[in-house]
């Protein structure tokens, strides 16, 4: 099996826990190493562009998307939000590849911090396992007669 991690590169300090979080479930679900590829991206905005290309290639079984975005005094985080949350949600449907959703939105910085360290609550590990589980449930579909 094959797993996309796209990483936004906007809020390194939380999103490097979620990716994290997210390399060491697969990891112990035996998914380390080449079975893993990493996409950086610049922001919450481009995750799902690029969920979009990685999952056109049909080269991943599953899609794993990481960022944050903590709420500021302008809508600027409402349209960011609904436009990643959408456009993930229509990759994986346009592409029959399962897209994880794993951006945070927070409305403080504090809690972005909080869903990013090590542990089962990481948010990082919980798109992982999302996206693991959709990806199984995907391939036991296509095995079915």
């Amino acid at each position: 099996m094959r797993i996309a991690l796209i990483v936004s590169t906007y809020h390194s300090f939380v999103t490097d826990g979620l990716e994290q979080g997210a390399r060491e479930y697969l990891a112990s679900e035996g998914l380390a190493g080449d079975a893993v590829t990493r996409f950086p991206v610049p922001g919450a905005y481009e995750l799902a562009q690029a969920a979009s290309r990685v999952a056109a290639t049909r080269r991943f079984d599953a899609i794993v998307c990481l960022g944050c975005l903590i709420r500021g005094e302008t809508p600027h985080f409402d349209y960011i939000a609904q436009a990643a949350s959408h456009g993930m949600l229509r990759a994986a449907q346009e592409h029959g590849v399962p897209v994880a959703f794993g951006l945070l939105t927070t409305n403080t910085a504090d809690e972005a911090i909080a869903r990013s360290v090590p542990g089962d609550a990481n948010k990082g590990r919980e798109a992982a396992r999302a996206a693991l589980e959709m990806a199984r449930l995907y391939q036991d579909l296509e095995a079915r007669p």
